[in-house]
């Protein structure tokens, strides 16, 4: 791939989607169904980790694989529905595609059920990839030529670090503007409607 070609990553939860509504209906569905007690409230305020992590609050760790894949199952019936884009997602990937460039999803997320999210809200990415997490999320982003990648967790700036893109961080997840630029963030933003004015500014201030 031409390492000066645009390509833009971006992270899923929290920053194209809030998934919020859609994970918290499908944790108190996991919640009657097993019978153990989930604070529901709770798990949405920590989004960004694996699923196995927030899972390991509530179950044992023997039990961990087969809730992952119960989750997993029940996840489209219940959440894709209930979850909206964040503000602002849809013009952001534009902006990418009107500068000439890719946009391409790298989520920890299962792939299958962020395959879902973005076809119901009708954004289409170059590319998508799932099940990666922060410094994980590095060999995708390589992989693909991605300058810049945008997240909203610590973990997607230290993902973006690894991978030498440019580390664009929003402040619409679980991590303050403060977590974020001492995370190591090259810029924070406090939600992507501001990503198509930034992005166009860094274009003319940096060569591809």
């Amino acid at each position: 791939m031409n390492s000066r070609a645009l390509t833009v990553g971006f992270d899923l939860d929290m920053t194209l989607i809030d998934s919020r509504p859609g994970i918290h209906a499908c944790y108190e569905a996991l919640a009657a169904r097993t019978g153990t007690y989930i604070d529901a409230d709770l798990t949405v305020t920590r989004l960004g980790p694996p699923l196995a992590e927030e899972l390991a609050h509530w179950f044992p760790a023997a039990e961990i694989p087969a809730m992952a894949d119960l989750y997993r199952q029940m996840y489209p019936a219940i959440a894709i529905a209930a979850t909206p884009a964040m503000p602002g997602a849809p013009e952001a990937i534009a902006a990418v595609r009107a500068a000439g460039g890719r946009a391409i999803v790298v989520t920890a997320k299962y792939e299958p059920n962020a395959k879902l999210h973005l076809e119901h809200l009708g954004m289409e990415p170059d590319e998508l990839v799932g099940d990666l997490w922060a410094e994980a999320k590095a060999a995708a982003l390589r992989e693909h030529g991605a300058s810049v990648y945008v997240g909203d967790h610590t973990g997607d700036v230290r993902g973006a670090r690894t991978a030498q893109a440019y580390a664009v961080a929003v402040a619409t997840g679980p991590c303050d503007e403060r977590e974020l630029s001492e995370a190591g963030a090259d810029v924070v933003l406090t939600d992507l409607t501001a990503f198509p004015e930034w992005l166009d500014t860094h274009r003319r201030t940096r060569s591809w």
